[in-house]
């Protein structure tokens, strides 16, 4: 039976904060926040216990290690709503600002999401990893384009360059794989995933099925940075 995570009570707060995104109703509702965010802390905690089963590199982590403020840094954005719309967690090893890549739970009424990779890798560090995709195209493709994995993570990049990048090669037998700005797996969640009895299940069977990939990506990030 599934473990009572309290969703409806994280899942509420955070539709009432959508439609009332400002700091008067926010200090206001305090205390509902507080209550979810504790909810979110405890099911980032199982997160972190269940993925440090298979990947060894987590298992020390805390939530505090893991969870994203739900303030907005909104000085060089448009929308100048102070809060976030969701919760979401990255569990990574080096921390969740590192560009080593970790695995990603992204909570929100009709937009939760999970995903693992490589966010916003500098250039230098991004043609390292295209050019190991090339020099291993066999090892990199048993991993991708394995049925299971392809089924489910149909893509490896959200934001892939229209044209191979320069010094890469312009016959390389799947380019698809050297235009990527990041190197990210993912997969949408809607509200319905939620009502099953073995949903966090799942969610350990879809981030243990990316952990090759994010092995993959790390040996050659890590060399980096």
């Amino acid at each position: 039976m599934e473990k009572n995570y309290q969703l409806p009570l994280i899942m509420d707060f955070l539709k009432d904060l959508a439609l009332h995104n400002e700091r008067p109703w926010f200090q206001e509702n305090k205390v509902r926040y507080e209550e979810a965010k504790k909810a979110f802390d405890e099911l980032t905690n199982d997160l972190i216990v269940r993925i440090g089963a298979f990947d060894n590199s987590v298992k020390n982590l805390t939530p505090n290690d893991c969870i994203y403020r739900i303030y907005r840094d909104v000085r060089f954005s448009q929308d100048k709503s102070p809060y976030k719309r969701h919760f979401g967690c990255f569990i990574n090893s080096r921390g969740k600002n590192s560009l080593h890549g970790g695995y990603y739970f992204h909570l929100q009424p009709n937009e939760s999401m999970l995903g693992g990779g490589c966010w916003w890798l500098p250039t230098k560090i991004l043609n390292v990893v295209r050019q190991t995709i090339v020099d291993q195209e066999q090892t990199f493709t048993q991993i991708v384009e394995d049925p299971i994995f392809k089924n489910l993570y149909s893509k490896v990049t959200y934001d892939p360059l229209k044209t191979i990048p320069r010094g890469m090669p312009k016959d390389f037998t799947h380019p698809e794989y050297i235009k990527c700005r990041n190197y990210c797996v993912g997969t949408n969640l809607e509200d319905s995933f939620f009502e099953g009895n073995n949903w966090m299940d799942e969610i350990i069977r879809r981030f243990k099925l990316m952990k090759p990939f994010v092995d993959f990506i790390n040996d050659t990030v890590d060399d980096y940075i």
